[in-house]
């Protein structure tokens, strides 16, 4: 089962894209975004589901260079 994250720019505070992950992304690991660009995850949230939900909220949040 694969973790569908939301990735966020940590300058803006908007989403960028979602991506799937294999396992859960981990802190400081890298990986290259939809635009090409190789970005590192700076800090990653993981949410409450919603009630009756056993889907998880997962925010990657990352620093774009452009």
């Amino acid at each position: 089962m694969s973790i569908i994250a939301t990735i966020m720019n940590t300058s803006t505070g908007l989403p960028i894209q979602k991506m799937a992950f294999g396992r859960m992304p981990k802190p400081r690991g890298s990986f290259t975004l939809e635009s090409g660009e190789l970005v590192k995850a700076e800090r990653i949230d993981v949410g409450k589901p919603a009630p009756g939900k056993f889907v998880v909220p997962v925010s990657v949040w990352v620093t774009p260079k452009k």
